[in-house]
């Protein structure tokens, strides 16, 4: 059996999986958890429910990598046949554990009923595998060895795969290196721009490797440490690297220098805002309380958040937070419209004045948030194009900033960009910064 894990293949298994009914989340945390311990994944296979397949990869992963971390395929209907495609990559027979037939009926003890007939062939395993007991479900876990190379086999569901990798495979590993990590966030510049200013950071082969990835505006930066067990100057390396990436990329970096880099834009925005002990209000049209959404979903939030409206049609936004009627061409002809800077900065500066009304205190908000725009896929023009979209901070010291930005994408694409760089933008005023963001075409700074 190999001595030390250096790589790791993550595999898959399930027919949805692959043709896409459902969504793998479970290799991407497996990676995570890996590259924590110094064990770098090098592959993740999606395989469908068949068992030669199974068995296939199991033994490409063996000859690869030093383990292969399989997930999905332990129940107990006719296609679960993880089971089988380790026992065929082992060339061995199944047979039944006694021990782990009696987790599975104890399972169903407990909660008052008999043990379906169909759930024995959960406790069949490989001769040369053992079981690994589930306290969360009824699919005990496989582990194995192919080639020399150790083999995990994991329920697919996550609240029964991760506590399982916690007890069984964490303790189990044996890495020779060390892998650190460390996230810089970013808003308010393309992927290609933050490349073109990272440049010699960049390189492949550089240690700390350099990466980005992007999602609807907030582009991160990756840095990644390799080195000996016994080397103790990964975190210096990592200070530098960092440095020279804060250094290039200035007011775009939204990671506080020092801080968490898995908090992400609206972690920090609500960080700054309980800080300073500052409130939001926010007032949506296009996004539907997506952007409150947000912000409630971060822990602690309810510390600076007020709440806020969905006027998603004109006569909410007039009745709700007192924009003028004359500025919809429904009441006056020619009027710029709901999607206008106008209106946007109505909406936030009625926000922001009704929520400190309604709280009866004038540190009822300290900020509003307020977006209108054309989400699509349909209601666009010439002159306002689908993903036009009007977005206006406003905060209690009497400042505002309006700006206009032409998002591209379906209708979930636009609703997210705009909510992210509302965010963006409130997080330039916290931090002090000014930056022109990404899309944007217009602005009007009061």
């Amino acid at each position: 059996m190999s001595s030390m894990h250096r790589r790791a293949v993550v595999v898959s298994i399930g027919d949805e999986l692959v043709l896409g009914q459902s969504l793998d989340t479970n290799s991407r945390w497996l990676s995570e958890r890996l590259l924590d311990r110094g064990v770098r994944p090098i592959r993740h296979v999606t395989v469908d429910d068949e068992i030669g397949a199974i068995a296939e990869e199991i033994e490409r992963g063996a000859r690869d990598a030093d383990l292969v971390l399989v997930t999905g395929g332990l129940g107990p209907t006719a296609d679960d046949l993880t089971r089988e495609g380790l026992a065929r990559a082992m060339g061995e027979s199944l047979v039944e554990d006694a021990g782990a037939l009696a987790e599975v009926e104890k399972w169903y003890a407990g909660r008052g009923k008999a043990m379906p007939r169909t759930n024995r062939v959960q406790a069949l395993r490989p001769a040369g595998a053992r079981c690994l007991s589930n306290a969360n479900g009824t699919a005990p876990g496989l582990a194995g060895v192919v080639g020399g190379v150790q083999v995990f086999c994991l329920p697919g569901p996550p609240r029964e795969m991760e506590p399982m990798f916690a007890r069984w495979v964490e303790p189990a590993l044996r890495p020779d290196r060390v892998v650190l990590t460390r996230l810089v966030r970013t808003m308010g510049l393309g992927e290609s721009r933050v490349a073109e200013l990272l440049g010699g950071q960049m390189e492949r082969g550089r240690n700390p490797m350099v990466g980005t990835t992007a999602s609807a505006g907030v582009v991160t930066v990756r840095m990644r440490w390799e080195g000996a067990v016994s080397d103790g100057s990964g975190v210096e390396a990592l200070d530098e690297t960092e440095r020279g990436v804060r250094g290039v990329l200035g007011a775009a970096v939204v990671t506080p220098e020092g801080g968490d880099g898995e908090r992400g834009l609206v972690e920090v925005v609500v960080d700054l805002l309980a800080a300073r002990g500052e409130k939001l209000a926010v007032v949506e049209s296009c996004t539907g309380g997506l952007l409150g959404s947000m912000v409630t979903a971060v822990p602690g939030s309810s510390a600076v958040f007020t709440g806020g409206w969905v006027t998603y049609t004109n006569a909410m936004k007039a009745s709700a937070v007192g924009v003028d009627r004359g500025l919809f061409p429904e009441v006056v002809p020619g009027a710029p419209g709901a999607v206008s800077g106008e209106v946007a900065q109505e909406m936030a500066l009625g926000g922001l004045a009704r929520a400190r009304h309604e709280i009866g205190s004038e540190r009822g908000a300290d900020h509003a948030l307020a977006i209108t725009g054309i989400a699509g896929p349909d209601g666009g023009s010439e002159a306002k194009p689908v993903g036009t979209v009007w977005i206006c901070r406003a905060s209690g010291d009497g400042s505002v900033d309006c700006r206009r930005f032409v998002f591209a994408g379906g209708r979930g694409a636009v609703r997210e960009w705009a909510a992210n760089t509302a965010l963006g933008m409130l997080r330039l005023k916290l931090a002090g910064e000014d930056l022109d963001l990404l899309h944007e075409r217009e602005r009007i700074a009061g």
